[in-house]
């Protein structure tokens, strides 16, 4: 073989090489700048949820209603960033948790001013978030999603915009601080007295302790897990259910 054709040979060989270091580089700055925007992915709710809901769960859905553009950029990111399939499973409560909230905030902007989010025609089934072929209501997020995590204390969490719901939190859920974020959430609504009544002859308890009895358990394991997150001991106290006040949480 001549000079001239190992000559060829080498920079053609030279070129592929540079080629693949280039092409290996963008795939790995592209996993990084996919990565990094999966963790930032919650910022923008966070911050919303920071200027518009106060530390009781209340919403100024007034101002709010003016400021519809960053909550629909915040669902793009949603679609655009679902959990990875290696995600933790406090990744993928927190992603739901804040798409199940956001998507009911959204659907009350659309829809003020109201009194009730029972104001609206079936408002837990209307598909309202379509992520990778599929279309999703509130209703799909909570009982196909998040209740088959067989984690409780996501009915804490989750808010469906009215006075009796829990707090809607002024923050967004984030993997690395679920686990006290959901403890809190859990220990707030069952400590609040306008939710649940306490004592050690009779509880009247927050009808989601009613409707969502199963997640919960039985009659006994349903009172132990409320003195988890109380300083009441309830042995074996008489159960009332209270009712519930579906007024919006408005400021």
């Amino acid at each position: 073989m001549h000079n001239y054709e190992l000559e060829i040979i080498s920079v053609h060989r030279n070129n592929l090489i540079s080629w693949m270091k280039t092409k290996l580089f963008f795939i790995v700055l592209l996993m990084c700048l996919s990565l990094q925007a999966q963790k930032n992915k919650h910022t923008r709710w966070n911050e919303m949820l920071g200027k518009y809901v106060d530390t009781l769960g209340n919403v100024d859905y007034k101002s709010w209603s003016k400021d519809t553009a960053n909550l629909e950029a915040y669902i793009e990111t949603l679609k655009r960033f679902p959990p990875l399939r290696t995600a933790s499973r406090s990744a993928q409560i927190a992603y739901w948790i804040n798409a199940y909230n956001t998507l009911t905030i959204q659907l009350i902007l659309q829809n003020y001013p109201l009194k009730s989010i029972r104001d609206l025609k079936n408002p837990w089934e209307r598909k309202l978030f379509e992520l990778e072929g599929k279309n999703y209501s509130l209703g799909d997020i909570e009982h196909q999603v998040l209740r088959k995590m067989k984690e409780p204390r996501i009915h804490f969490a989750i808010n469906c915009a009215s006075a009796s719901c829990p707090k809607l939190l002024n923050e967004a859920y984030q993997e690395k601080k679920l686990e006290l974020q959901l403890s809190q959430a859990t220990r707030d609504f069952i400590n609040d007295s306008s939710k649940n009544k306490l004592s050690s002859k009779r509880v009247q308890l927050s009808r989601i302790f009613l409707w969502f009895g199963n997640d919960f358990g039985s009659k006994q394991e349903r009172l132990n897990f409320i003195m988890q997150y109380s300083d009441h001991n309830l042995k074996s106290p008489e159960i009332d259910y209270l009712p519930y006040n579906w007024s919006l949480n408005k400021q």
